[in-house]
């Protein structure tokens, strides 16, 4: 597998993202035991793509500082703090009239209800969750969105076109892209926007992913706490 992904420096940074994306929509096709499961295996998955393809992806490398770590508590709080009516997929395209209004609300993962408030199973899940979105989720979605659709978009040659670079189209793009991409849209938009300022700033990917991976770890502190689950 190294050997086919070697030849591509793009298929070596959107595979494991598009291989994820398609694991997590299969997801919840089976019930709720069963995508608590499936969760742990997307996670595993993730995690060995990961380890698998780092030699061959050298800014997916970790890096710490002051302004990684101001950014992913910002986002945090934006995130649980931008709430209304059009601020999720869910309803924004019910009030656009672009799809008919649910009989049912969209079932939130919480894995108390298939194996029971506060059991030893229920607690692994959650923090599979809480390690999956905290390790797993920030380098494969920052890899992609940050440092191959960025320049990509601005160039094919995508590697020739530094981190640091400003540049407006695929910086509004990438931002609604991955805003887009999770169901608190409007949060996600201005989360797209700080992680990709902070790579601009520091131009590596490594402080974006410790930003990314401290708004996931205190989101799903916050889903425990407060019985948030509709953000998982």
């Amino acid at each position: 597998m190294r050997k086919v992904f070697s030849e591509s420096p793009a298929l070596a940074r959107v595979a494991p993202f598009a291989i994820f994306l398609l694991l997590t929509a299969a997801q919840g096709k089976s019930g709720a035991a069963a995508a608590c499961w499936f969760y742990l295996a997307k996670t595993l998955v993730g995690a060995w793509l990961i380890f698998a393809l780092r030699p061959l992806v050298p800014e997916m490398r970790w890096a710490f500082s002051w302004e990684a770590v101001a950014v992913g508590v910002a986002v945090f709080a934006a995130w649980v703090g931008i709430s209304g009516e059009w601020t999720t997929q869910n309803s924004l395209w019910v009030k656009l009239g672009l799809t008919p209004t649910p009989k049912t609300t969209p079932t939130a993962w919480n894995p108390n209800n298939p194996f029971g408030a506060g059991s030893t199973m229920a607690w692994l899940f959650v923090s599979v969750r809480i390690l999956g979105s905290t390790f797993v989720v920030p380098p494969l979605e920052e890899v992609f969105y940050r440092s191959f659709l960025y320049r990509y978009i601005a160039q094919k040659d995508f590697l020739s076109v530094p981190l640091s670079r400003f540049l407006p189209m695929p910086f509004l793009v990438t931002a609604a892209m991955f805003g887009f991409g999770h169901n608190e849209w409007l949060a996600g938009i201005f989360c797209g926007v700080a992680y990709q300022c902070l790579v601009l700033r520091k131009n590596r990917l490594g402080d974006a992913m410790t930003a990314h991976a401290i708004t996931n770890f205190l989101l799903g502190i916050w889903v425990v706490w407060r019985g948030a689950w509709n953000f998982w």
